[in-house]
């Protein structure tokens, strides 16, 4: 039984380390899926909507965090119960998404790893079986160093979690899962694998008030996209430095578009507002929110390649 302890400590820490980084190098991602959870359609608890982001940074750094504390051994009781709890929460999620075929992606592995509500939901039901185990046996479970040495590692992975956080939530995804990372083919991605599924590029137009415009923008060479997904929850203190690197980029002959999913009249007075120096096209917001996880962000294309990809804030380091 020590055996078994053991093997299901190092299982289930290493399975919440690996869920809980993937996540973590994405919060945002994290937040669009607890957003489509509390919608009305799925859990109708769409007061808890603006907290989100909140909810998706606890969750994150409490996984990630009880990995790192039931591998090391540091406060076993607390830490197996709370895995447990934390696990049932995500049961009920899955069990509700897989039953009612509310969210067809629960995105426990953040964009690394896609699986069907099913499936992550029994996932789970092994997960807590190993956790029960670690729950009968939990004084086989020891610190793994001695004295204050747990301690300390548990805080300052608690630190190193919150400095990552912080700094993709200012800047982008320290690793890019998505079909839109930089040096992904954005045309390439767009066909459809032999199995018949879904390609993982879709739902991709750039639209004006009569045509599509991706198939000639995707075959230029000199690109820029200023994604704006939605003008109303827009950074407008961006602007200034997104209008300079536009300048830039069109003296130096590259096309220079804003996409957007907001309304073409409110683009038309933001666009005089702001003196921005190029037009909108449209595009669905749940694509833009893929392609950046920025509001405003920058990327730029060639031949339909993804080669740069920017937040507003770091606009002035493209390399043009």
């Amino acid at each position: 039984m020590k055996r078994l302890t053991q093997i299901s400590r190092i299982l289930v820490g290493a399975l919440f380390i690996f869920s809980g980084f993937v996540k973590l190098v994405d919060p945002i991602g994290s937040q669009y899926k607890f957003q489509e959870y509390f919608s009305e359609g799925v859990l109708n608890m769409e007061f808890l909507v603006p907290y989100a982001l909140l909810f998706a940074i606890f969750l994150i750094i409490a996984e990630i965090l009880l990995g790192v504390m039931i591998l090391i051994g540091y406060k076993p009781k607390f830490t197996v119960w709370s895995l447990l709890i934390i696990t049932l929460i995500f049961l009920f999620l899955t069990w509700y998404s897989a039953y009612y075929n509310k969210v067809t992606d629960c995105g426990c592995f953040g964009d690394a790893i896609k699986l069907t509500p099913w499936e992550t939901f029994y996932k789970n039901i092994i997960l807590i079986v190993l956790i029960f185990i670690l729950l009968i046996k939990v004084e086989f479970i020891k610190p793994i160093f001695k004295g204050k040495i747990p301690k300390v590692i548990t805080f300052l992975s608690l630190a190193v979690f919150l400095y990552i956080v912080q700094h993709v939530l200012t800047h982008l995804p320290i690793i890019d899962f998505r079909a839109y990372a930089i040096g992904k083919n954005i045309s390439a991605g767009m066909e459809y694998p032999e199995d018949g599924s879904i390609p993982p590029v879709h739902d991709f137009m750039l639209e004006d008030s009569q045509n599509d415009l991706a198939p000639e923008l995707l075959a230029k060479e000199k690109v820029m996209l200023v994604i704006v997904y939605n003008l109303d929850k827009s950074d407008v203190t961006g602007f200034p430095k997104i209008i300079a690197a536009a300048n830039k980029a069109i003296k130096k002959g590259y096309t220079v578009y804003g996409v957007s999913a907001s309304f073409t009249d409110d683009l038309i007075l933001a666009k005089e507002k702001h003196k921005l120096p190029f037009e909108f096209l449209f595009c669905d917001e749940t694509t833009l929110k893929t392609m950046i996880r920025a509001n405003p962000g920058v990327i730029i294309l060639n031949k339909g390649t993804v080669v740069q990809k920017k937040n507003w804030i770091d606009v002035e380091e493209i390399k043009l």
